[in-house]
């Protein structure tokens, strides 16, 4: 049951943001220190707060009504002057104190949020790369500082996480982004594989299809690749947290990909259990 926001401290409100979302990334979260638990919770209530303007509200010019309100909550997070009006970013002022997080990445965010406003096609990779690092690769960066680190190449691991975490969202979510006219598959990749736009929009699954979705997991698993070579073995233990969450992202692929590659007119996901069972599984052994 979900409680009423006006009794709820900005923690709690935090807390049933995320549990009501059924990502998996909240099992991530679970084996964490009370401290930190807090702390990427509030994180991750706050990009959901800021998506959730984006994909709930179908007004362009009230959307960015709404991301430039959540900027000036972003600047009251680190203004001795102002306080923050929204739970999440109330609960986000000792967090980004306590974990030195700067404001411009939270910004950050809110601007690849904002990309998609304007934007619902990527002409190649690299344009789909720099919506990717400001939704995603930021994230991933904001909570390698959350979970802790000693060397700096753990925050390139961590932004390529985030990107191949975001890149398996766009594949799991094909059908769906395009019932609201977006296509994040690169077009020029589209035109190598002879898929065409209308093909996608229209939930038409080919065998070129197939082999389009094919080359886009290789490549997610390629970030993954390449985030595991990157992380130094003595951080391994403090970012337990973001390899739980790759576990999961990348069984979630091993699904899409033995199932078909039917993302056009099915959403794949993992079952509450399956996903406690690989966050358990996987904490315990890193």
């Amino acid at each position: 049951m979900v409680r009423d926001n006006a009794q709820m401290t900005p923690d709690q409100y935090c807390q049933e943001k995320a549990a009501q979302s059924g990502s998996s990334f909240y099992y991530s979260f679970l084996f964490l220190s009370s401290e930190r638990r807090r702390a990427i919770t509030a994180l991750y209530a706050f990009c959901r707060e800021v998506d959730d303007v984006v994909d709930e509200c179908h007004d362009p010019a009230l959307a960015y009504t709404k991301l430039a309100w959540w900027r000036t909550q972003v600047s009251a997070i680190y203004s001795s002057e102002s306080n923050p009006q929204h739970p999440v970013a109330q609960a986000l002022v000792p967090v980004v104190k306590t974990f030195d997080l700067p404001q411009e990445q939270l910004q950050e965010i809110i601007n690849g949020m904002e990309m998609d406003l304007t934007q619902n096609r990527y002409a190649d990779f690299a344009a789909l790369r720099s919506y990717c690092h400001r939704v995603a690769g930021v994230v991933g960066i904001l909570s390698a500082n959350i979970f802790d680190y000693k060397q700096s190449d753990t925050l390139k691991y961590a932004e390529n996480l985030g990107i191949a975490f975001q890149l398996t969202n766009i594949i799991r979510d094909v059908g769906e982004d395009a019932s609201r006219g977006r296509v994040y598959l690169p077009l020029n990749e589209l035109t190598r594989f002879n898929v065409q736009v209308a093909d996608i929009l229209n939930g038409r699954e080919t065998d070129d299809f197939k082999r389009l979705m094919e080359f886009q997991i290789e490549r997610a698993l390629g970030f993954y690749h390449d985030a595991f070579m990157l992380l130094p073995a003595t951080d391994r233990k403090a970012q337990r947290a973001g390899l739980v969450m790759a576990a999961i992202y990348r069984t979630l692929l091993d699904e899409i990909r033995a199932d078909g590659c039917h993302v056009l007119t099915q959403r794949t996901s993992l079952t509450p259990i399956r996903k406690l069972w690989i966050a358990w599984k996987t904490w315990v052994t890193t």
